[in-house]
């Protein structure tokens, strides 16, 4: 993943000894690899580098400088790292000085003077002349190197004693001048000598600037030092103190919002040219709404007054948006913070206020000044760093996230605090003994304690909400829902008890009676609502205000009131009350029965829901009273939900208000009918008949035999159907949004287009369509309305074929797409020839050229039906009716006529031959106007024209000019077919000529030199040009391509890409708006330790199976491998291998096919591409486009020096509208450790010169004060470009480096939160725009895609429910990695329908849609000013893209999903990285369930759209959670009916018999299991876009691989992980890394990723169903026990072996063996300190144990209630063994003595355990135990003695066996019951052992319990290794394996039997060699 975890892993260190000495000789990198607290020499080291080639000996005395410098910067050598690094650069200088001092010719004084005066005249006069954008880089380059060369010129003469030369000094002043000036720039270079740059010359650039530089009337410090160009961030930097950098950074950002603005405003009439005040007054909106929103919240006056004259009011806004940009880029970790930036900003903009208005502070009786003063960093110093230290603290005081989270405050409490009037008790200055900054003392480490008190009650606790680890979270998050379903359900049972059953019984008066009992029910849950509030709020207690605390206990008191009086009122409202209302009568006294004041108390008691309810119809009031801060309001609405921040007016319009509810309504109405009359109402009978039944043989000892009714036969019966009850809404969801998400998407066209036979018939259409979308409107025309049916009655009307107009801009963008197609390696050549349409416009064809696939093969039948007409009339009329119907041909035909005419008429020069060739154009002209063509002339000689015409052409393109005679005579030929045998009449102007009377009809009397006369002036050869080329290329297609190119282009993925770029088209988008008029947008990736470029090494490094990475993707992408050989020019891999240049490409080749970050960057870079085509498009004139953007692209270089020309407006317009910014957080450091990372970062940054990489530096300061050697460590956020590689000499060497832009201070380490969300947040200050695409580093970008990119950012223009701009875009993704093996391609199906059927439904209707993953686009302004585009506390935010789109949505923000733009997604593609990712996102959803965001949305949220929200977040977590415990409670429920001997009782009974509804409960749970509710959205889906027989297809083919095992297997990770997060914590992220999966994971390594979250799990459940199988066989037929469990039995195959038949050689025998040797390697291993769990068992086994260590004392109870259900084996089993006879209860204390026996002999520590082989060396294990010790003590001395303890337990042992068997007649089957019962029972006492450890640790029998765990884990290793070993035994499980892993694959050209086996055998001849 794209960042590190957090502080817990340290980076690696910076540069280690060999490191530093090794790299340093590399001129490459060695100016770059130096020790962090040594940076200032780097760029020294840089300038030796760059003049080494034409000085070596001034490269040494550079060097040589750097080294004094080094010196003097550590004197101690106190740095890590420097004194090495200075060890190898001495080292080095001593080589040089003796060559270089042989060379030198003169002093180095003077050496160094002359080199200085030729450098200065070679570069920097040389370059002045000319100030362009390319040349301004140079210059500024050429200066730096200037300086730095001037500083050690100043070095060698102070050392020499030279005065230096005053013409160098006067040279250095104008460098030193220009230096300042010329600083390394981002977008906008605002220097002096800059204006006349593309960028700086657009009026929205200068007005903006201008603004910015009115500085009139500011007041600045006294003594303040004024420069050129000052403006008004200048100002502030000087009042506030704010870093250089920053306010460079924002002076670009805040001039590139206004002039984004400005572009858009339509303007005035009399607009002078100024800055548009409506565009300052639309950011300021969007910059202040939210700190204009908390400040009426708290009831404070906003700082933002505004001066009364008219002129000063732009000026005061700009230093509003100023200061806050100001606080806001320097606020580091403060930015997730957003209300305490609010505070902050209060305080700052009203001293802001005061010193420009002259106020006079009452205090100091002076003018108001700003409290921090304007020192340097005084602002990151005084105000940033306090709070900053606060959250480090607190960071750290959660034990990276180990510690509960009600023991620290995360971002959220800490800035809740900003929420209350209590903020301001902080003071400004800020008090340091503020109750903020206080922290309770310090914790012991025992991890179970609860929290301590704090001392003094300083610490403030939480704020507002405690995350407390509960199930109990989802009652009370989604309280309403629950109640819900409880009241239901109650109502369901009293129905289908009482009376027929039938819904109309409820008009029964008692019936009714009965069923309003559930206002009972609901008091009961109201009054556990608010106790379980009040228990889970306590922690936050002391920061809650006192309004708070009130309501609590208010609702309390309030709901246990109504738990006495509905009750009581109740019993009396009977005449004969039943039981429970008897009781009550009788307790209060047998006053008359009323029912009225029962029915009354129930009205009072409903009537706020009554309210609310009314509300819900009215949304926009709820909106109105909820936003509103009036008391009255106020104090109304506290009673429903406490005030908060957040949450507040999140209500719909009301027609989305309608659909949502709709839609639920009618799920409700189904689940409710299909519970009532298949679950409840069938089990009512079943129930009563069991409840007569009177048992009084049990066959255990019953404690309960006077139980009533048979209450556990009943609870057995009832539990599984009552929680498949609760559960399976989420299935009746799966159907509901499979149903409506596939209407929506056939509404919205999507697979209208989905193949090339489809596009062909609409590509007429196309042109128009192109146009209506992607090119801007002109003025003059009308935009068609959107909306529903116009989407569904888009039409474009055709182009016809003689309008080129229209096609020019089509045509541009087209070839765009078609020429990235080729260069991805997607087409070959000549497909790219078939499907591209002319660049160049022919003036003389006045017809649209379609691309030549559509035209292909046309022509050659168009002459082949035309020759075989004879004047027959029905073959006439054949060709005619051909040509009528398809376009295409006729299309052809004209095209090939107009052609053949324009080039015979270029080819002509002669008088006479141009009369002939006009006459006969003429005559066929007319022949076609009249429709006489085909009856006039002889159509039989066509072919013969036609070859000749081929020949021609063929001479054409070779363009020879020897080949002009042989065109001579191929030109009378072709006059000669055509006047002789196609015409028949004579054409007269060829009669008229000199030679015509002869040429016609005896050409034999004319001479042959008079013959070659006529054609005698050609024109021939034809010009050089692209367009005569193009032209003449495309006309041989036309006429050669016999085949048709209906298969163009073939590659699966261009095909779907082009599909679906044609299809959307026709979707509902916003019209385009021009470039300049765009909203502005950034991309932002992060970044941490992921490939960037796969090395060669690591390319054709084969695996343990020699499968190399290049040789598996050669296999896989076949067809891409071919076309990237021709595209390099190569016949074969070994040619390509021989030509070292190609190795880059080779590269790049594998690395665009994995998941790396060179892919994502080619990807986003495509937005910019696209950006300079649109502006091209926008901008040229006629003649521009006429001549094509191909040509203004590659006349780039000579149009970039003219600084105004269209090409440089194109770049300038690209860079003012996009950025990307890619954050690789560690590069600074790999930079200097000389990683390959670095170096490959750098070649992206060279390559895309507008990349820009932002990174966080860690410098190491040494410490001031000589005597510590300490060393300090600075942070600073970084953003680098590439420095231009460019010399204006070109002999120079090319040196790729960087150049750092802005280095913004930071209060510390940046990584406190989840690293990923720091990551981002640390680089989101160097975004522009207005909008913000979050796109992940496993993401790729299409071409076409981006040309899409400017309608889409309209939408946020766009009110998509009437009320609120939307805030977040989603976008759809296409997984690009479902190819790689059929787990891949399950995983890619269920990600696609997710990310489209799933999230189209979660947009619209349904309006829950948040943030998953990236490709969403944010509004920046609204989400800068809101906390960011994530959040970041540890741990509770693990899954940090959904709380960015819940933020947004609880404060009012809106999330749309758009379906007509797709994004590249890649995908984990191995079982175990799978499984890895499922791990993390159940653990997200687990701290999800913990969080206030989801409780605020489950309370603020209306109930249908909770509802939504509950189902598509957490609830489906819960859910599948549910299912599995549905199995567990049914398989307990069977072996407490079948071990107390209850079911043989029941089962005499038909009625229990035959259980319909427990059939059905558990068939619903094998749905859910066996993946139905990931399989019918992705159904559906597939069909909807490829068609139904491909969905039904590829369902099958999925069932054949085993997708249900899949499915079945990974609802095992998702219940295991959710349910441990929510118990004990431990969410963690995992790094899948993103490799291509084909290799085989170990025994080993597989055991220990599944033991816990499955094995452990398919055990029990596989004893459970054994006991069943052989206890519950005697009564029943065991078909029908295979039908109830037969779902179970499958769920246990899949949970114990789905990892081994989904690993790669899975069943290959030598794999087998090499994991057996190395299985019991690791479980024999010895652990402790410093073992990782990789390499032994007893590590890993403590390190799964860690999440109890932290997990408190509620998780731990729970942990030990879950464990003793493995007791009721044992009690119920011992009674059922042949030699217990009694049922007493001391029969089961036996049994425990029997258990501690066996334990007492295992109790000292097994002493060695190495190489225990078998089942047999685990027997010996057994007796050895308890000779263990007498093993460490007595082996050396007493072997004999040993042994013969040993031989004496062996003997023991099997001696008690057989007595047993011969005495009380013990069976085998009693045995294997004993195996039965003692197994589970000593599984719960470890279990409980390991819950308990700190007491067993006291107690000193750890190691016992470790022994018998090693125990447990051997048997489990066996039982799962003996079926897999034995399966490989045979030769086609692996073969059938193999074809099921790799089947996609296989479809596409992968020998997975070559690459598993074939290469093998290659590499060991090689290794004999």
């Amino acid at each position: 993943m794209a960042y590190r975890r957090g502080p817990e892993q340290h980076p690696p260190r910076r540069i280690l000894r060999t490191q530093t000495a090794g790299n340093l000789g590399e001129a490459m990198m060695d100016s770059e690899v130096v020790p962090s607290s040594l940076v200032e020499i780097a760029p020294i080291l840089r300038v030796a580098n760059e003049v080494e080639s034409s000085n070596p000996r001034v490269a040494y005395l550079c060097r040589f400088y750097a080294f004094e410098k080094a010196h003097r910067l550590d004197p101690t050598s106190s740095g890590r790292g420097v004194r090495q690094f200075k060890t190898a650069l001495l080292q080095r200088l001593e080589r040089e000085n003796e060559i270089t001092l042989a060379g030198r010719a003169k002093s180095d004084a003077r050496e160094m003077q002359s080199f200085y005066q030729h450098y200065y005249k070679k570069y920097i006069q040389a370059l002045q002349q000319a100030a362009d954008k390319a040349d301004r880089a140079q210059l500024t380059k050429a200066y730096q190197t200037a300086a730095v060369l001037f500083d050690v010129l100043q070095a060698v003469n102070l050392t020499e004693s030279v005065e230096v030369a005053d013409e160098i000094l006067l040279a250095h002043n104008k460098v030193k001048e220009k230096t300042e000036i010329y600083v390394p720039y981002n977008i906008l270079p605002l220097d002096p000598d800059s204006a006349n740059q593309a960028i700086m010359r657009f009026s929205e650039i200068q007005v903006s600037v201008a603004a910015l530089r009115n500085t009139r009337g500011l007041p600045w410090p006294k003594g303040y030092k004024k420069k050129v160009d000052q403006d008004i961030l200048d100002w502030l930097q000087a009042m506030f103190g704010f870093q250089k950098d920053n306010v460079a950074n924002q002076r670009e950002h805040l001039i590139l919002l206004l002039a984004n603005g400005h572009v858009r405003q339509v303007p005035k009439l009399d607009q002078q040219p100024k800055l548009d005040d409506r565009a300052l007054t639309d950011v300021m909106k969007k910059l202040f709404k939210n700190y204009k929103k908390w400040c009426k919240y708290l009831g404070r006056k906003s700082s933002l007054w505004l001066p009364t004259i008219q002129q000063d009011v732009q000026q005061r806004k700009l230093l509003y948006m100023g200061l806050y940009l100001l606080i806001w880029g320097e606020a580091a970790n403060l930015r997730f913070m957003p209300e305490c930036l609010c505070y902050i900003y209060h305080h700052m903009a009203f001293e802001l206020y005061g010193s420009l208005s002259g106020s006079v502070s009452p205090m100091t009786g002076e003018n108001v000044k700003p409290t921090y003063g304007g020192e340097e960093e005084a602002f990151l110093k005084k105000v940033v760093t306090p709070i900053y230290e606060t959250i480090a603290k607190e960071a750290e005081r959660s034990k990276s996230g180990k510690s509960k989270h009600s023991q620290w405050r995360n971002y959220d409490d800490l800035n809740e605090y900003f929420w209350s009037a209590d903020c301001f008790r902080l003071g400004w200055p800020m008090r340091a003994d503020a109750d903020f900054f206080h922290l309770p003392p310090k914790q012991s480490n025992s991890s179970n304690d609860e929290e301590k008190k704090p001392t003094a009650g300083r610490w403030m606790g939480k704020i507002n909400f405690v995350e407390i680890r509960s199930f109990w979270h989802i009652f009370r998050s989604f309280y309403r829902m629950w109640s819900f379903y409880i009241l239901s359900l109650q109502a369901m049972v009293i129905l289908s008890w009482n009376g027929s059953g039938k819904l109309s019984s409820i008009f029964d008066g008692d019936v009714f009676k009965k069923v309003m009992s559930i206002f009972i029910t609901a008091a009961i849950l109201k009054l556990a609502q608010a106790i379980l509030d009040v228990i889970l709020g306590w922690k936050a207690r002391k920061s809650m205000p006192f309004y708070v605390k009130l309501r609590y206990l208010l609702k309390v008191v309030s709901a246990a009131a109504w738990v006495i009086i509905l009750p009581v009122t109740y019993a009396y409202s009977w005449t004969n009350p039943p039981g429970f209302a008897q009781t009550i009568k009788k307790w209060f006294g047998n006053s008359p029965s009323s029912s009225s004041l029962f029915i009354l108390f129930v009205f009072i008691y409903l009537s706020p829901n009554m309210l609310s309810a009314l509300l819900f119809l009215f949304p926009f009031i709820r909106r109105f009273l909820e936003r509103s801060n009036n008391k009255i309001v106020v104090l109304m609405m506290w009673w429903s939900q406490p005030r908060l921040y957040v949450g507040r007016a999140m209500h719909e319009s009301a027609l989305s208000l309608f659909k949502y509810t709709m839609f639920w309504v009618l799920l409700i109405m189904a689940k409710l009918a299909f519970s009532y009359y298949v679950e409840i109402k069938p089990l009512v009978g079943p129930t009563r008949a069991i409840m007569d039944v009177q048992i009084t043989t049990y066959h255990w000892h019953e404690f309960f035999p006077q139980a009533k009714k048979n209450v556990g036969v009943v609870a057995a019966l009832w539990a599984p159907i009552v929680i498949v009850y609760f559960m399976d809404t989420q299935i009746w969801y799966a159907i509901f949004s499979t149903i409506f998400g596939g209407l929506y998407g056939a509404f919205r066209r999507l697979g209208e287009i989905r193949t090339l036979e489809l596009l062909r018939s609409r590509f007429q259409s196309l042109p128009e369509a192109f146009n209506a979308c992607l090119i801007p409107e002109e003025k003059n025309e009308k935009r068609k309305k959107g909306g529903l049916l116009a989407t569904l009655s888009r039409k474009f009307d055709e182009i016809p074929s003689n309008k080129a107009k229209p096609a020019t801009k089509f045509a541009q963008l087209w070839n765009k797409i078609i020429t990235s197609f080729r260069d991805e390696d997607l087409i070959d050549n000549r497909e790219m020839s078939l499907l591209l349409v002319p660049y160049w416009d022919d003036p003389d064809l006045d017809l649209i050229r379609w691309p030549p696939f559509l035209l292909a093969s046309k022509i050659p039948i168009a002459v082949d039906m035309a020759k075989d007409i004879n004047g027959k009339e029905s073959k006439v009329s054949e060709l005619k009716k051909r040509l009528q119907q398809d376009q295409y041909m006729q299309s052809a035909v004209r095209e090939c006529y107009a052609s053949f005419i324009n080039i015979i008429n270029f080819l002509v020069q002669g008088e006479r031959e141009k009369l002939v060739m006009n006459d006969i154009i003429n005559k066929v002209d007319d022949l076609i106007r009249n429709e006489k063509l085909m009856s006039e002339l002889n159509m039989g000689a066509l072919p013969d024209l036609y070859e000749l015409f081929v020949k021609l052409i063929e001479y054409l393109l070779n363009n020879n000019k020897e080949d002009k005679d042989k065109v001579v005579i191929l030109l009378l030929d072709m006059l000669e077919v055509v006047t002789r045998d196609i015409m028949e009449d004579p054409i007269s102007s060829l009669l008229d000529s000199t030679h015509g009377g002869s040429y016609g009809k005896n050409e034999g009397m004319t001479p042959l030199d008079q013959q070659h006369q006529f054609f005698g002036e050609l024109n021939f050869p034809v010009p050089d040009t692209e367009a005569w080329k193009e032209k003449i290329r495309r006309l041989n297609l036309l006429l050669t391509v016999k085949e048709s190119a209906m298969d163009v282009p073939s590659n699966i993925d261009a095909k779907r890409r082009i599909s679906f770029f044609s299809n959307s088209l026709y979707m509902d988008m916003p019209p385009a708006p021009r470039v300049q008029n765009m909203l502005s947008f950034s991309v932002l990736t992060p970044y941490y330790q992921e490939d960037v470029l796969f090395s060669l090494k690591a390319l054709e490094e084969p695996n343990e199976d020699a499968v190399s990475i290049i040789f598996y993707l050669q296999k896989i992408f076949p067809d891409e491998w071919k076309n990237f050989l021709e595209r390099v020019e190569c016949s074969s891999e070994e040619e390509l291998r021989r030509q070292e240049d190609l190795e880059e490409e080779l590269r790049l080749w594998a690395s665009y096919r994995g998941q790396t970050l060179t892919r994502t960057v080619r990807g986003m870079m495509y937005y910019r591409k696209a950006l300079e085509l649109q502006a091209f498009l926008d901008m040229a004139k006629e003649e521009d486009l006429k001549k094509g953007y191909k040509a203004a692209e590659s006349n780039s270089e000579v149009h970039s020096k003219s600084e105004w020309s269209l090409w440089s407006q194109c770049l300038a317009l690209a860079d003012m509208k996009f950025t990307f910014v890619v954050s690789c957080q560690q590069y600074g450091i790999d930079k200097r450790a000389g990683h390959d990372r670095a170096k490959d970062i750098l070649k992206l940054m060279t390559t895309y010169p507008s990349l820009r990489v932002a990174y966080i530096d860690e410098v190491e300061k040494t410490s001031k004060d000589k005597s510590k050697k300490t060393e300090e460590k600075v942070y600073y956020s970084a953003l680098a470009k590439a420095a231009l590689p460019k010399s204006i000499d070109s002999s120079d060497p090319i040196q790729n480096l960087d150049q750092d832009i802005y280095r913004i201070k930071l209060p510390g380490p940046a990584i406190l939160g989840e690293g990923k969300p720091e990551n981002q947040n640390h680089a989101i200050i160097f975004t522009r725009g207005e909008c913000l695409q979050t796109i992940d580093m496993n993401q790729d970008n299409y071409m076409e895609e981006a040309f899409k990119m400017r309608n889409l950012l309209e939408e946020f223009l766009k009110k998509h429910d009437g009320i609120r701009n939307p805030t977040i875009l989603g976008l759809r993704e296409h997984i690009f990695t479902g190819s790689v093996s059929s787990l891949a391609w399950f995983m890619s199906n269920q990600e696609n329908s997710f990310v489209t059927i799933g999230q189209r439904l979660l947009a619209n209707p349904l309006r829950v849609r948040f943030h998953y993953g990236h490709p969403d686009v944010f509004d920046r302004l609204f989400h800068l000013t809101r906390g960011g585009v994530s959040k970041a506390s540890r741990v509770i935010n693990l899954s940090e893209d959904i709380f960015a789109g819940i933020n947004s949505t609880l404060r009012e923000g809106s999330v749309t999903h758009h379906e007509y733009i797709q994004v590249g997604k890649g995908r984990d593609v191995g079982l175990n990285q799978i499984s890895m990712f499922e791990a993390k996102i159940a653990n997200g959803n687990g701290e999800q369930t913990l969080s206030r965001d989801i409780y605020r949305l489950g309370h603020r949220f209306d109930f249908f759209r909770m509802m939504s929200c509950y189902f598509t977040t957490v609830g489906f977590y819960f859910s599948t959670l549910l299912t599995v415990l549905t199995v567990y409670v049914f398989l307990y429920g069977r072996l407490y009916l079948v071990l107390s001997g209850l079911e043989k009782e029941m089962s005499k009974h038909p009625a229990i018999r035959d259980n319909k509804s427990l059939q059905v409960a558990l068939a619903s749970q094998s749905f859910v299991q066996i993946g139905f509710l990931m399989a019918l959205p992705m159904v559906v889906e597939i069909g909807l876009e490829k068609g139904f027989r491909k969905a039904l297809t590829d369902f099958i083919i999925m069932q054949l691989q085993l997708a249900p095992v899949f499915f079945t297997f990974s609802l095992g990770t998702k219940t295991h992980y959710y349910g441990r997060t929510l118990l004990h914590g431990g969410a963690e992220y995992r790094g899948t890394g993103r490799g291509f999966v084909v290799f085989h994971a170990r025994f080993a390594e597989n055991y220990r990723f599944y033991s816990r979250s499955h094995f452990v799990k398919g055990m029990e459940l596989m004893i459970l169903l054994l006991v069943y199988h052989i206890f519950g066989t005697s009564y029943k037929g065991t078909v029908a026990y295979v039908l109830i469990t037969i779902s179970i039995w499958i769920m246990v195959g899949t949970w114990l072996f789905a990892p081994f038949l989904f690993n790669p050689s899975g069943f290959e025998w030598q794999k087998i063996v090499d994991d057996w040797t190395d299985w019991n390697k690791w479980i024999s291993n010895r652990g402790g300190i410093g073992v990782s769990p990789e390499k032994s068992w007893e590590s890993w086994w403590a390190k799964e144990q860690e999440h109890l260590h932290y997990s408190g004392k509620r998780g731990i109870i729970a942990e030990i209630l879950l464990a003793l259900r493995f007791f009721i084996y044992q009690y119920g089993l011992v009674y059922h063994l042949n030699i217990t006879k009694s049922k007493s209860f001391l029969v089961y204390g036996v049994s425990w003595l029997v258990i501690f026996g066996i334990l007492c002999l295992m109790k000292p520590e097994a002493g060695t355990q190495h190489g225990h082989q078998s089942l047999y060396g685990w027997i010996h294990l057994q007796q050895g135990c308890a000779v263990s010790v007498g093993r460490r003590r007595f082996s050396a001395n007493f072997q004999l003695v040993f042994r013969l303890i040993k031989g004496l337990i062996f003997l023991a042992f099997f001696s008690i066996l057989i007595i047993l068997i011969v005495v009380p007649h013990m069976t085998f089957g009693d045995i294997l019951v004993c195996f039965l019962a003692i197994l589970p029972t000593g599984w719960g006492l470890l279990l409980i052992a390991q819950a308990c450890k700190p007491l067993v640790v006291k107690a000193g029998i750890w190691k016992s319990v470790r022994t018998l765990a090693r125990s447990y884990e051997l048997v489990m290793g066996l039982i799962l290794f003996i079926p897999v070993a034995f399966l490989a035994w045979f030769p086609f499980v692996s073969e059938f394996q193999t074809r099921m892993l790799f089947n996609q694959a296989f479809s596409r050209g992968l020998q997975i039997s070559r690459i598993l086996g074939g290469q093998r055998k290659d590499s060991s001849s090689n290794h004999k060699e």
